[in-house]
């Protein structure tokens, strides 16, 4: 059962993303990414209150992800790209990125303690990762 709301562009659309920002970092990269960007319709709070559809998170701006400024992200979306998105649509949630709202790629340095006032919930490869704390009560 999914957690949000999405038609197969909104499945497509957000393969897109996760291929185009993470797949360096591989399939469990790539789903972190997924987890943020569905936990960015998820939440509400700080910049997402207004977010409701993949199709918002994704072209959200300011705000948004870099990726959608660049032609890789345009690309059609790949049957292995698919499959991922949908296991995120499903629900399932990958640590650090479990309830995250922000990533980052810091290169060669480490992670900052936060990121847009949030603290970092911990690094995969390239990223790092952000979530509210509880008592933001960003997802209810």
């Amino acid at each position: 059962m999914a957690v949000v709301a999405h038609n197969e562009k909104e499945v497509s659309l957000l393969a897109r993303l996760m291929r185009a920002e993470a797949e360096g970092d591989g399939q469990l990269g790539m789903l972190m990414v997924g987890n943020v960007g569905i936990n960015r319709v998820l939440a509400n709070c700080l910049d997402f209150t207004n977010i409701t559809s993949i199709q918002q998170m994704v072209f959200q701006s300011p705000g948004g992800f870099e990726a959608t400024q660049y032609p890789y992200f345009y690309q059609a979306a790949r049957e292995v790209d698919i499959r991922l998105a949908q296991r995120v649509i499903r629900g399932e949630k990958f640590h650090p990125a479990s309830y995250a709202l922000y990533f980052y790629n810091p290169f060669d340095q480490g992670c900052r303690a936060q990121w847009f006032g949030q603290w970092n919930s911990g690094r995969y490869k390239s990223h790092c990762f952000y979530a509210p704390t509880e008592s933001e009560n960003c997802f209810r």
